[in-house]
């Protein structure tokens, strides 16, 4: 993996390597994706379904033990890894879905470096042969592979074997759009995990951007408009983009500040709200490189950006989902108040007896990336995962006992005490809040 850029550490949560990330927007997708995936869910075949059910209950059940909810997991990704080279798309989707549940929920590290090679020949079949879902999810399926068997010869090896089918893909414009998106969040992760030639980072980079300049029309005031069906791939590429320039040299940065930071601003007029969000949360990351290069860096039209910044802050269309407004809302107010040189907003997370702080926007890309492949598995993960954790600087693993993660729940009572506080303590800001508006009125 490319060595991080310096920037600022985190004021908290131990030293880092690299910086991280943000809360991430789902990428948009259409119905047709959502059908295909439904389908491939609904298959019959014995070996996804059972691996399903164990990777949830894996999750929290203490119906078993560990080693043997352990045992019983491999023993049905084994059976998973035999479907991949099945006849039936069907079986062969449903499978990869399995795959995906498991090794999103736990981790399996030693036991997939053993079938590295059958799974690499299985995934890089579905990428070839494979249409739509089952291209998007066996991308979906390497990136959580990169994530499990973390950097090294093994990982880089995988990443190789794999980018060109996915530069394939993800180039290929007669493929499904579906296919497209997850390509490109699998490599931006893979090569953010397990790539360690400076040049591989380079040319990932030249292809995504390539991807949501071009398509988005970010090239010149003459290019040619998106259609809403690509709305989802150029949120995704514009997302994997920014999450590598977060281990990206400091001579390259200077060259895409340079050339992108002028170009971006344009995709916050787009017709979807993710991609204006996201494309809002790269112009707040591109000002904080900016800002770690320059000290005093001044961008030439501010004034412009801040407008357009404030107005997408203050949005009140009634034409816009209520929810949709809300969350553009709030994310713009805090890149405005970024780019207007205040300070990033810290987010706090808590799993187990530990805390994670986000407390930059690079961080917060990394986080957001990590919690869109993982899910709810990210906990187990920052937990136990080397990869997660060297890269938040949370220390090596903490080996706790049952008393130990005992002692660290919160009983039944002091949630809800703690709940009866927070509801009494947001009903009186709001009461405040309330009697001003009356006084305006």
């Amino acid at each position: 993996m490319p060595r991080a850029r310096k920037g600022s550490a985190p004021r908290k949560g131990g030293q880092r390597r690299r910086v991280g990330a943000r809360s991430s927007t789902q990428a948009d997708s259409g119905s047709s994706e959502d059908e295909a995936a439904s389908e491939a869910r609904s298959t019959t075949s014995d070996c996804p379904s059972l691996l399903s059910t164990m990777a949830e209950d894996s999750l929290g059940g203490d119906a078993m033990d560990e080693q043997g909810q352990q045992e019983d997991l491999e023993e049905k990704v084994k059976e998973c890894v035999d479907c991949l080279t099945d006849k039936s798309a069907k079986i062969r989707q449903g499978a990869l879905e399995s795959l995906r549940l498991a090794l999103a929920s736990r981790l399996l590290p030693d036991f997939l470096l053993e079938r590295r090679l059958t799974l690499t020949d299985a995934l890089e079949k579905c990428l070839k042969k494979g249409k739509g879902e089952e291209q998007a999810l066996a991308a979906t399926v390497l990136g959580l592979l990169c994530v499990q068997l973390g950097p090294g010869p093994k990982g880089e090896e995988l990443f190789h074997t794999l980018q060109p089918l996915l530069v394939s893909v993800l180039s290929d414009s007669t493929a499904s759009p579906a296919a497209r998106l997850h390509c490109a969040s699998a490599l931006g992760l893979g090569c953010y995990v397990a790539a360690a030639d400076v040049q591989d980072l380079v040319s990932c980079l030249t292809c995504l951007e390539g991807v949501f300049s071009r398509s988005c029309g970010v090239g010149g005031p003459t290019a040619p408009g998106a259609p809403a069906s690509l709305h989802g791939l150029f949120c995704a590429a514009l997302q994997a983009w920014a999450l590598l320039l977060t281990i990206c040299p400091s001579t390259h940065i200077s060259h895409i500040l340079d050339r992108q930071l002028p170009r971006l601003p344009q995709l916050l007029s787009s017709e979807s709200v993710n991609l204006r969000i996201t494309a809002g949360e790269t112009i707040a990351l591109l000002f904080e490189f900016a800002r770690d290069l320059e000290e005093d860096f001044i961008y030439e039209d501010m004034d412009t950006l801040c407008s357009t910044l404030r107005t997408l802050a203050t949005d009140s269309s009634k034409h816009r989902a209520k929810s949709d407004r809300r969350r553009q809302r709030s994310i713009f107010r805090a890149v405005l108040h970024f780019v207007e040189g205040g300070e990033c907003e810290e987010e706090t997370v808590r799993f187990g007896p530990e805390v994670l702080y986000v407390d930059s926007w690079a961080r917060r890309r990394i986080y957001a990336t990590f919690k869109d492949v993982l899910g709810s598995g990210l906990h187990h993960h920052l937990q136990n995962n080397e990869l997660l954790r060297d890269i938040f600087g949370l220390g090596p693993v903490l080996v706790l006992d049952a008393t130990a993660l005992k002692a660290c729940k919160i009983s039944r009572f002091e949630k809800h005490l703690y709940n009866a506080a927070a509801f009494k303590a947001r009903t009186k800001v709001r009461s405040r809040m309330r009697d001003k508006r009356a006084d305006i009125l």
